[in-house]
């Protein structure tokens, strides 16, 4: 999966990149004196989510819920990242349910991406439906949260998009200026727009925006709000003759049979988009209605590589 963001005038634009929370970070500023600032503000707020949410860190408010008996007072920042999660289920009508993580180690995704094994010995993999979003009892003022016994979360469908979106805007609030986050390709931006926009390639493998696109890309234009990729092929590793994949069907806890290979959906939101993009994966072929009736701009690249575009998404054209 990715999406990699350029500038109609680069020569007024800064930018910065490294890794966290196991992806790519991307970072654009329009005052390019604000870059130093921009990278420090969002290098901390990073760290901050990914010690309350991060399913691979054993020091992690999210992995302590493991083995936590009864209710338990959770920080605000994880309090935030799970109300974020469970309005996805509830939108999706559970597509996007935070109670995989039990199936997501089960199927050998159980440590940051860059360290699962790209091949290893068959698995038995066993349809189990997941404890499932309405059994979690979460009370927004007092931050108390239960956990059906066994239950493990993941945050990964969501946080991601929702660090993007917050540290975006308290950035723009913070700089004066027009800001990018981008996230392993959830991209959120704030603040004044560059002129023409903030020029996003999308395409089906994730890269640096200075490399050229692997397969099928386009170029579009955002201002506000986000854009968010998911995937079936960036994430993938075999086991035995089986080639899984990081998107589950919660009904089953398996990876959801191949049909898109990409879909890319803008929103008001890079939360929003990133909710849309992985449901529209776990619904398969009727995802190209389900995200027209709900107005959504989106591009679908199916397993041949053809793209089909819904909600006024730009056509393609030979110079992407």
């Amino acid at each position: 999966m990715g999406t990699a963001a350029a500038g109609d005038d680069t020569e007024a634009l800064a930018t910065a990149g490294w890794k966290a929370l196991g992806t790519m970070v991307q970072l654009i500023v329009t005052e390019p004196g604000q870059l130093a600032d921009g990278r420090r503000l969002l290098a901390a707020d990073l760290a901050a989510v990914d010690a309350a949410c991060s399913r691979f860190r054993p020091d992690s408010e999210l992995v302590a819920l493991d083995s936590a008996p009864g209710p338990v007072e959770v920080s605000p920042l994880l309090a935030e990242a799970l109300m974020v999660a469970l309005r996805a289920a509830r939108l999706t009508d559970g597509d996007v349910d935070p109670t995989v993580g039990g199936a997501m180690a089960a199927i050998g995704y159980d440590r940051d991406f860059p360290l699962v094994p790209v091949s290893g010995p068959p698995l038995t993999l066993t349809v189990r439906s997941v404890p499932g979003w309405r059994q979690v009892q979460f009370d927004e003022p007092s931050r108390l949260l239960v956990l059906p016994a066994g239950t493990r979360l993941d945050l990964g469908a969501t946080a991601k998009a929702w660090a993007a979106d917050r540290s975006a805007a308290r950035l723009a609030g913070a700089l004066g200026c027009g800001v990018l986050v981008s996230l392993g390709g959830d991209i959120a931006v704030a603040g004044a727009a560059p002129a023409g926009g903030w020029r996003v390639r999308v395409q089906d493998m994730t890269g640096r925006p200075e490399d050229p696109p692997v397969g099928p890309s386009a170029v579009v234009a955002i201002r506000e709000g986000g854009l968010a990729t998911s995937s079936t092929t960036a994430r993938r590793w075999r086991r035995g003759g089986d080639v899984l994949h990081h998107i589950l069907n919660p009904r089953t806890g398996l990876p959801v049979p191949a049909c898109w290979r990409t879909v890319s959906v803008a929103a008001a939101s890079c939360v929003d988009a990133n909710t849309a993009s992985t449901a529209a994966i776990i619904r398969g072929s009727g995802a190209p209605g389900w995200l027209a009736g709900l107005g959504l701009p989106a591009r679908l690249v199916d397993e041949a590589g053809t793209v089909h575009t819904v909600g006024g998404w730009p056509a393609e054209s030979s110079g992407t």
